[in-house]
């Protein structure tokens, strides 16, 4: 007969194939599986918290299975409680999110299993330590995990490119087009066949039209010998250097090492290298929000199966035009005098066009796209941390664009589709057929 933990992986295994994902993921236990579960169900509070309460519980009770040494019972209970004293904590700001009901229930359900008592010592939470054997140590990874020398050993080097999130929000899409855009909510920004991103967006204040971004997802798919799934999150104030089962890496296969988690500055800029689809991602929360920059090869860009449903990828395809603001009418409507801002921001500095300007001067001297949505963030939020956020987003377009003569754009981009072109194409026919109507008349004139 096999033992309560074993029939609690086989459940767990049994509903996800159950849910059209295909086989279950190895017997690591039920938490790590839950952990994946859970970040596909999106949560209503950005402060919910359960995400990282089910990560500390599986980085408390990992290293046993890993060196393959049975459960201890107290320790597991401990581990329990403090579990259950976690979801505890977050109760008030997950009300009616399913992820956390879903955690509570799963907690009463081994606390039975395992007659652990509800009243007992608890223990702080700890990193997973890697055992000696884990491929997080190694360095060494197959050449089929190495974008550049599996898929272009024979030809041209790839061209690489960049997408960035970052403010009230804008946007800079994979074609250099740079948007300004309102998407409050849940939106995906990548979504292709090797991984998938997705950023939460919130109002700054209440009641206020202006957003930025709270929480973000980043789902790296299985790939071959490469690396198994992995799930990694951020929220506002919690920009952990660890995927959320507690590992930096890509799990238990060979190529595990093609994909890593690099922690530049704790708390505030992380950096994530998937060296098996030739891709980086750069993550800063700054101030209270986050900010997304990628660097990815064009063939990943474009490996989507369902073309027709990509419609809100919005790194290829941009924002869709009723979430698109034009922030140049906006500036042309600012009152000399600044905006007035209600709610929980009123106390926040009230800047006019010519005190922002000077205010994003000192760390944008280049009147540039960039520059101007410094502006544009700090005459709607007051916010002078908004002012480092376009530092920071211009200073990743630095490092990732591999155009170094597109880094600065200058003139708003909205790619809107065919009738946009098209208007285009005319704008330059009406040039140049002016031109040559000075050319007919200066002849004229001469003969």
């Amino acid at each position: 007969m096999q033992p309560t933990r074993a029939r609690v992986v086989d459940k767990a295994q049994a509903g996800w194939m159950g849910m059209g994902r295909g086989a279950g993921p190895k017997a690591l236990g039920f938490f790590k599986i839950l952990a994946v579960f859970l970040c596909t169900f999106q949560t209503v509070s950005s402060s919910c918290r359960i995400l990282k309460c089910n990560s500390e519980f599986w980085s408390a009770t990992s290293n046993n299975q890993h060196q393959n040494r049975p459960e201890d019972p107290v320790e597991f209970c401990t581990a329990l409680r403090t579990y259950a004293h976690c979801t505890r904590r977050t109760a008030r700001t997950c009300r009616g999110d399913l992820a956390y009901h879903s955690a509570v229930h799963g907690i009463d359900d081994l606390m039975s299993q395992h007659n652990c008592s509800k009243d007992g010592p608890t223990s702080q939470p700890r990193l997973r330590t890697p055992p000696p054997w884990d491929s997080q140590e190694r360095s060494d990874s197959p050449e089929l995990c190495h974008y550049e020398k599996n898929f272009h050993r024979h030809a041209a080097p790839p061209n690489y490119t960049h997408c960035g999130l970052f403010g009230d929000p804008h946007l800079r899409t994979f074609t250099d087009t740079f948007q300004t855009c309102k998407i409050q909510g849940a939106w995906p920004i990548v979504d292709n066949n090797y991984l998938n991103v997705q950023v939460t967006n919130t109002p700054v204040h209440p009641g206020s039209s202006a957003t930025a971004t709270t929480k973000l997802t980043i789902i790296f798919k299985n790939f071959q010998e490469c690396v198994d799934q992995k799930v990694y999150q951020a929220e506002m104030d919690e920009l952990p250097a660890a995927f959320i089962d507690g590992s930096r890496n890509g799990g238990d296969k060979s190529g595990a090492n093609s994909l890593k988690i690099i922690e530049k500055v704790a708390g505030q800029h992380i950096e994530i290298q998937a060296k098996y689809i030739g891709t980086t991602i750069v993550v800063r929360q700054v101030g209270r929000y986050l900010t997304f920059a990628v660097r990815m090869p064009e063939e990943v860009v474009n490996a989507v199966d369902d073309k027709d449903n990509q419609g809100l990828y919005l790194c290829l395809h941009g924002c869709p035009q009723n979430q698109q603001i034009d922030f140049r009418t906006f500036h042309s409507q600012t009152p000399e005098t600044g905006i007035r801002k209600h709610g929980a921001g009123s106390n926040a500095p009230s800047f006019t066009p010519k005190m922002a300007g000077a205010k994003c001067k000192e760390k944008l001297p280049v009147e540039d796209l960039y520059f101007k949505s410094c502006v544009f963030d700090l005459l709607t939020t007051g916010d002078v941390n908004f002012t480092l956020a376009a530092y920071y987003a211009f200073e990743d377009v630095k490092l990732l664009h591999s155009n170094k003569d597109k880094i600065h754009l200058f003139e708003r981009t909205t790619d809107l589709g065919p009738g946009n072109t098209a208007s285009q194409q005319d704008m330059v026919f009406t040039k140049i057929l002016v031109v040559l109507m000075c050319l007919v008349q200066c002849s004229a004139v001469l003969l």
